[in-house]
């Protein structure tokens, strides 16, 4: 049945103006029309809807105490809010996304709950997405080496009594993975979650948590099969120091064995070199910006407007850490656009461009079909926000698109359509019950954080411990 919704302002892309006084129509989940001569209906601002680019679909950090802490120790922290049930801990996310107007998310599973085997649990996944109504691109995260520090933990742990030694090899240490079986295993989950508004993609956790074997596995099943991969790169301090010492030809490396393609999705790369940079866009690879959890977890500000002039694709995400930890996706791009958008009267970018190639690479990084603009025949994904509490002043017509970058965010979301069905109705997700999924969980979190009281007793000296590792063997510059 087609459907039509009436706008005051509607933004196709940035090479259109704003339609005023619009109808937009579809059917099936896809744009058939957009005409002139809306009717009177409430005013409103139609914009296409908003992508993740990169997430992890877990918990809320701060909650656990995972505050103002680098990477490396946020890492090992934020144990404490391992998923205790997958289908609702991702419900909580993928909703608080949709309610913020996404209509894709990008879900890198950095840490499986370990209640159900993998596939299963891939498949909690999908079956949460699909109640929210959201589309997801899905990586299994994998890492077959330095799972508590970039080398050798001895140093760190052998201060350690034998239970609290215990308590880190139960808690972070595993048998790695094969490269044969992450692929496979990546196949099984594909057969059972890939379709229309699911992405199955390969997920390597970062260079140094994978050896070369894997990564060369990767690349060469990603070659094979045209499947995307998702991974962080150069994302702190550390992590820069870690490949000057030990990999300093790293990103020539991941080109010269096909890593780095169009295929390809790079979280953070905060700490890459103009060089590298030139390398990546070269590519066609992707890099998705994080400003606000580069922000809390002090990695640093990304060279994103250095990467934008060399060719980069940039897109936005939210990584779990929002600004206010609300997964504000609008308010993450305005605090990009705020950092990264020029200096004086040089722009790297204008708002609007910003907001159209943000979508667009991340549609390409999600998989998401479209290039995100509101024109016929492209998926009927879109946000409408109230144009009344955007321009709450009407004193003279200003571009609505301006002002979204101006004071824009969540909360001005009345409506978010996704493949031509309404997800999130005033601030509300008709799919699933937002707020008691969030009690239900607040109640497991509780209970799951008292199982782990020996691991917060030890926490202090760990934390010790890791910063002087970190600083003595990768001594920031």
């Amino acid at each position: 049945m087609a459907t039509e919704i009436s706008a005051t302002s509607l933004f196709r892309g940035p090479d259109r103006a704003v339609a005023d006084n619009v109808v937009l129509r579809h059917e099936g989940g896809v744009i058939t029309q957009i005409a002139d001569g809306a009717g009177p209906a409430s005013r409103s601002l139609v914009i296409p809807a908003f992508v993740n680019a990169h997430d992890h679909a877990r918990a809320t950090a701060s909650s656990f105490g995972a505050v103002g802490m680098p990477l490396e120790s946020w890492i090992l922290r934020t144990v404490l809010g391992t998923p205790v049930d997958p289908y609702l801990t991702a419900a909580s996310a993928l909703a608080r996304s949709a309610k913020a107007g996404c209509a894709a998310m990008m879900v890198h599973y950095t840490r499986p709950s370990g209640t159900m085997p993998l596939v299963d649990e891939a498949k909690a996944i999908a079956k949460a997405a699909s109640d929210v109504g959201i589309r997801i691109a899905f990586a299994m995260a994998v890492r077959d080496q330095n799972p508590i520090v970039y080398g050798d933990a001895e140093p760190v742990l052998s201060g350690l009594s034998r239970d609290d030694r215990k308590t880190i090899d139960d808690l972070f240490v595993r048998a790695p993975m094969s490269p044969k079986a992450y692929i496979e295993l990546t196949g099984a989950i594909a057969a059972a979650m890939a379709g229309p508004m699911v992405d199955v993609q390969l997920g390597p956790a970062g260079v140094q948590w994978c050896s070369k074997p894997l990564l060369e596995a990767v690349a060469e099943n990603s070659a094979r099969t045209d499947r995307r991969i998702h991974m962080h790169l150069l994302e702190t301090a550390y992590q820069r120091a870690w490949a000057d010492r030990n990999f300093p030809d790293m990103v020539r490396w991941l080109r010269d064995i096909g890593f780095l393609s169009e295929r390809l999705t790079l979280a953070h790369c905060i700490h890459a070199r103009p060089d590298e940079l030139e390398m990546i866009a070269a590519s066609g690879a992707r890099i998705v910006t994080n400003f606000s959890s580069n922000m809390h977890l002090r990695s640093g500000l990304a060279p994103i407007a250095a990467a934008h002039k060399c060719g980069c694709a940039i897109a936005v995400g939210v990584d779990g850490l929002a600004l206010d930890e609300d997964d504000d996706i609008l308010r993450e791009m305005r605090l990009v656009q705020m950092a990264h958008g020029g200096l004086g009267f040089k722009a790297t970018w204008m708002p609007a461009e910003l907001f159209s190639l943000a979508i667009r690479n991340g549609r390409r990084a999600t998989g998401a079909p479209g290039n995100g603009e509101l024109v016929a025949g492209n998926p009927a994904d879109y946000v409408v926000i109230d144009l009344d509490r955007l321009d709450r002043d009407r004193i003279m017509p200003v571009d609505p698109m301006a002002l979204l970058f101006a004071r824009g965010n969540a909360s001005l979301v009345k409506e978010v359509v996704v493949a031509g069905k309404t997800i999130v109705r005033e601030g509300g997700c008709t799919g699933v019950d937002l707020p008691a999924i969030e009690r239900e969980l607040r109640d497991m979190y509780r209970a799951n954080v008292g199982k782990l009281a020996n691991f917060q007793q030890m926490w202090p000296p760990l934390a010790e411990q890791l910063g002087g590792w970190f600083e003595q063997q990768l001594t920031c510059q």
